[in-house]
């Protein structure tokens, strides 16, 4: 909201510094700054709250010494991740920006079936929580709502240079162009399709179309490419979530790998929403993702707050509300 408003102002009147809001370094530090802040300062009076109201965690049986003394320690403490990442995303993200949308729906979608998870086990004294197969549900409904955004959103796409030469085979809508420091064109077309890295290979560009077209040994079945890689996005989803589910429990556990994470996919995204960046590392260029900085920054924060409280001795878990 901040973003917005500073941009209305910066469009209707000239003042010093009017410009610092479209430095997605300038709104990342804020995000995490603010998040920090968010997780620090109202961390200990949610803990407070969950104390007081019995909403306690139950361990699982890992045969690790003085497990059984982490009974009873507050749950639901993603309250306060969840807090420190949207706030700071709401104030300084681009809420225009399809990734934002995105990153906004998937976190409140899984923290609200992690919540409904704890509250099961909490409220209604049920050690299952919520069955295993709604959770599984939820988690493919997001999978299908992120898949098919990614596949089909116009907003939705990378870049990557070509030769002169190679301009004439593309729409000139298609094309676009920038000069380096010593003056030399490069030139970039948009593609509309789902590509995506694998770290560390060289050659390490992926095209989801391309086991179709393998297989059926037909350029015809490009088309099809969803029927692959709608799958693997519901299958990230779902292994992601369930993988930060289970390591949650023990002190700084997930809460200090989710931050390590973090911090991995913060330079990622960051070099891949810099032309400049991506050209250099060779790795995709996706236009407009530099939100998913923003972020990612934000989940920094939340989690270095966290683990203020969340480390050895843990006050707080951070439960199905957080670890989902």
């Amino acid at each position: 909201m901040i973003y917005h408003f500073w941009n209305f102002l910066s469009s209707n009147y000239d003042f010093y510094g009017e410009g610092i809001m479209q430095y997605v370094s300038v709104r990342a530090g804020l995000a995490l700054f603010v998040s920090l802040l968010i997780s620090l300062i109202f961390g200990g009076r949610i803990i407070s709250i969950l104390r007081k109201k019995q909403i306690g965690e139950s361990i699982r049986d890992l045969g690790l010494e003085g497990q059984n003394e982490k009974a009873g320690t507050p749950t639901m403490g993603g309250i306060i991740i969840l807090s420190a990442i949207l706030i700071p995303l709401f104030l300084f993200g681009d809420l225009k920006n399809i990734y934002t949308q995105l990153l906004i729906v998937s976190t409140i979608w899984m923290g609200l079936i992690g919540f409904l998870d704890d509250y099961i086990k909490v409220y209604r004294k049920n050690k299952k929580g919520l069955a295993g197969r709604f959770k599984i549900l939820g988690q493919v409904g997001l999978g299908l709502i992120v898949g098919c955004a990614v596949y089909l959103h116009p907003e939705i796409y990378v870049k990557q240079e070509i030769a002169q030469h190679e301009v004439e085979r593309f729409e000139s809508s298609r094309i676009s162009s920038m000069r380096d420091e010593g003056g030399d064109r490069h030139f970039f077309v948009k593609i509309k399709e789902p590509v995506t890295n694998i770290p560390f290979f060289k050659g390490n560009e992926f095209n989801y179309e391309a086991p179709l077209v393998w297989i059926t040994k037909s350029e015809k079945t490009r088309k099809y490419a969803w029927l692959f890689f709608i799958p693997m996005v519901i299958f990230i989803i779902a292994a992601v979530s369930n993988g930060a589910n289970l390591t949650d429990g023990l002190d700084g556990l997930a809460t200090g790998t989710s931050a390590i994470v973090g911090v991995t996919l913060f330079v990622f995204a960051y070099v891949s929403s810099n032309i400049v960046l991506a050209e250099y590392f060779n790795v995709l260029y996706i236009p407009n993702s530099q939100e998913t900085v923003v972020y990612l920054a934000a989940f920094i924060g939340a989690c270095v707050g966290f683990l203020w409280y969340n480390s050895y001795p843990a006050t707080v878990f951070m439960g199905d509300t957080g670890s989902l």
